[in-house]
């Protein structure tokens, strides 16, 4: 070997030592970052005594595929289940406490009280005040569910416009991979940021990716509609200035296909847009009929009953009194319009002892028709109707024939029931997320121990170049010597 020769491996030893010094320098200073995959400084043979560094990206395409649909089942859990919690402290209040369930039990209680001493008008107007308890659950529930349909909507829309933003930045960086596949240069840090991209795309919808020439890369989501392809598709979405009950939610559109809504409280659909889909026209939209339900049943259970005429609202009235909702007919919105009936109610004028009485509707429907101030029928009557099973609109998800009192308990019960399912899947959603990220990052992430080994050994290489190169020197130096 000439010592030329010798100097010229020394040298390409070097260079090729520096440049996995600098990979695995690059591997450490990133070790934290989720988005990096590590990258491996493979030394090849080019030709009798010449190497050279290839750059090798570590991947685990099926650990990626589980990680991006474990991200999305989580995002979409973890969606319903926030935006239940909020909902129910909404509506009912913390423990349940302002719930319609506790105000009819309350006036359960007032009434009871009055029927025990039915002179008392003290005892009358505090069943009155219980009455307008009741009517301020049901109607500040009704439009508390309709302010969160509302919120929920503008949060479709900002996830709408993320999702096309970072669809817009996913073209960019598969175009970057593109052009570097196709000049032959390192394209890893392109390719982390297209896979870190793709993460945050699933966040939104539940994401499926297939490869073609270039390193060109395709997107669909889980139901196989496409999200990109050479250009992103449109994600489209018309946002409502308000919600009023019973009125449905504009879809969202993913290249004119619109997107599922998740159902149960282990939610069936993936993606933050699903559960928010959910949570506006189901979750939402169910309690608001059960909401109205409720409040058909108040209606009815409190209606004025006389001989030959129709039933007429009593106690409770409503935007289409004097008549009676129909029986178990859902009407949109019937808790928003319920109110005390004024000729009952002595803070605007009214005469509490017609709640004894009778007669809110006219000398027709008194049933004390003699007048006694101790006369409790009636309002043990009304007492014996809030437990009396009646007929319930099966649309509003509970048993069709109920109590109200256990009608209004019933609807506690299913949104709990709802709102228990959705923790434990959420919980369960995020270990799975958890752990596939961490086989992902086992697969493709770095290890500080292992990359300082290799610098160690990188080490010893470089001293051994630099100990070859020494020795080429001071060869020359003496052949110089010598020829001088």
């Amino acid at each position: 070997m000439s010592l030329s020769t010798a100097l010229s491996i020394a040298q390409s030893a070097l260079m090729n030592t520096a440049r996995q010094t600098s990979v695995i320098s690059r591997n450490v200073s990133d070790a934290s970052n989720p988005d990096y995959s590590r990258r491996q400084a493979v030394v090849t043979s080019t030709a009798p005594g010449a190497r050279s560094v290839d750059i090798k990206r570590a991947t685990n395409d099926l650990l990626f595929r589980q990680n991006l649909g474990a991200l999305s089942a989580w995002s979409g859990q973890s969606t319903l289940y926030n935006g239940i919690d909020q909902l129910g402290v909404a509506v009912n209040g913390v423990d349940n406490a302002s719930s319609p369930s506790t105000a009819i039990g309350n006036l359960q209680q007032a009434l009871q009280l009055y029927a025990t001493s039915p002179s008392n008008q003290t005892l009358g107007a505090a069943a009155i005040d219980a009455a307008r308890q009741v009517v301020s659950a049901l109607s500040q529930g009704s439009s508390a569910v309709q302010d969160f349909r509302t919120q929920t909507d503008g949060q479709i829309a900002t996830a709408v416009d993320d999702l096309n933003a970072l669809l817009s930045q996913f073209r960019d960086a598969n175009a970057a991979v593109q052009s570097g596949t196709r000049s032959g240069t390192d394209v890893s840090d392109a390719l982390d940021q297209r896979d870190a991209l793709l993460k945050k795309i699933a966040d939104y919808v539940p994401v499926s990716t297939f490869t073609r020439g270039d390193n060109d890369m395709v997107v669909t989501t889980g139901d196989g509609v496409t999200l990109f392809e050479t250009v992103p598709r449109t994600v489209g979405f018309t946002p409502s200035s308000g919600y009023a009950a019973g009125a449905a939610g504009n879809a969202v559109y993913i290249d004119n296909v619109p997107i599922s809504a998740g159902t149960g409280g282990n939610a069936s659909a993936s993606g933050k847009l699903a559960g928010l889909l959910q949570l506006r026209d189901g979750v939402a939209s169910t309690m608001q009929s059960q909401l109205d339900e409720t409040t058909r049943g108040l209606i009815t259970a409190f209606a004025e009953t006389a001989p030959s005429m129709p039933d007429a609202a009593g106690l409770f009235t409503w935007s289409g009194a004097p008549a009676v909702p129909a029986a178990g007919t859902l009407v949109d919105g019937l808790a928003s319009s319920i109110r005390v009936n004024a000729a009952m109610d002595p803070s605007v004028g009214g005469n509490a002892a017609l709640l004894r009485d009778g007669g809110a509707n006219g000398t027709a429907y008194i049933v004390n028709s003699g007048g006694g101030a101790s006369y409790s029928s009636l309002l043990v009557a009304y007492g014996d109707r809030l437990d009396k099973p009646i007929a319930f609109d099966p649309a509003a998800g509970l048993a069709a024939t109920s109590s109200v009192s256990d009608y209004a308990a019933n609807a506690i019960g299913w949104f709990e029931g709802v709102r228990q399912q959705a923790s434990t899947a959420s919980d369960a959603k995020e270990a799975l997320a958890s752990r596939s990220a961490e086989a992902l990052s086992n697969a493709t992430g770095v290890n500080v121990d292992q990359e300082m080994s290799l610098l160690l050994d990188l080490e010893h290489t470089y001293q051994a170049s630099a100990r070859m190169m020494k020795t080429v020197d001071d060869m020359m130096t003496a052949l110089l010597n010598a020829v001088g």
